[in-house]
C-alpha cells in the first residue's frame, strides 16, 4: 500500500507527526512525503528546513514533493491509496474547503480526491473554534475526507485552538480505508 504524508506549517506539531511517520513506515507502508512550500523552505525555532527534509526523506526513502507541479501527477497516475495531511493548518483547511489549489499540499489533496480515495486530516490550528470552524464543518461533510480525532490543546490560554491526537493517525487511516470515520471525532 502506498500513502502520501503531507505536512503543513504548524511547526510546533511537526515533531509529533514525524514520530507517527516513523511508526507508519515500520508497519511496511510505502510512504510518499509531501511538504508545503513553507515547511520545505522555512527554518524555525523547532527545526531547520533542510534537517527536517533530510529526516523525512530518510524515513520514507523517497524525495519530498514540495511543488504544485510535483504533486499534480498524484491524481492522473493514481499514485496513492490514501493521503494524510498532518499537521493540517487553518490556512490549508480553508483552501481545501473552498477548492483553492495553490500549494503542493492542496494540489496533492485535489489530485488524490479525484480518485475517490481517502484523505485523512490531522488538524492543528489556533483558530479551530473560531474562523476555521466553518471550514472544519465543510470538510467533515465531504465525501472521502476523514478527520483524526481532535480536541482543544490549551483551553485556558488558547480557547479556540484545536489539535488532532496525532497518535490516532494510524487508527484513523485504517478506518478511512474501510470508508468509515473513526469515532469519537472530538476528544
Amino acid at each position: 500500500m502506498v500513502i502520501g504524508f503531507a505536512m503543513c506549517g504548524s511547526f510546533c506539531t511537526i515533531g509529533k507527526c514525524t514520530a507517527v511517520l516513523k511508526n507508519l513506515k515500520e508497519t511496511g507502508l510505502d510512504i510518499i512525503p509531501i511538504m508545503s512550500e513553507t515547511v520545505y523552505s522555512t527554518d524555525n525555532r523547532f527545526n531547520k528546513a533542510r534537517d527536517l527534509t533530510d529526516e523525512v526523506e530518510g524515513i520514507c526513502k523517497h524525495k519530498v514533493i514540495s511543488t504544485i507541479t510535483g504533486a499534480e501527477p498524484i491524481g492522473p497516475k493514481k499514485l496513492l491509496d490514501a493521503l494524510i495531511i498532518a499537521p493540517c493548518t487553518g490556512n490549508t483547511l480553508a483552501k481545501l474547503a473552498n477548492g483553492v489549489t495553490d500549494s503542493s499540499v492542496t494540489m496533492a489533496a485535489k489530485a488524490h480526491l479525484r480518485n475517490k480515495r481517502p484523505l485523512i486530516i490531522g488538524v492543528s490550528t489556533n483558530d479551530g473554534l473560531s474562523n476555521s470552524a466553518k471550514n472544519i464543518g465543510v470538510l467533515l461533510n465531504m465525501k472521502n475526507v476523514y478527520f483524526v480525532p481532535f480536541g482543544q490543546d490549551d483551553p485556558i490560554n488558547k480557547q479556540t485552538s484545536l489539535v488532532a491526537h496525532m497518535d490516532k493517525i494510524e487508527e484513523t487511516l485504517n478506518f478511512a480505508l474501510k470508508g468509515e470515520q473513526i469515532q469519537p471525532v472530538l476528544i
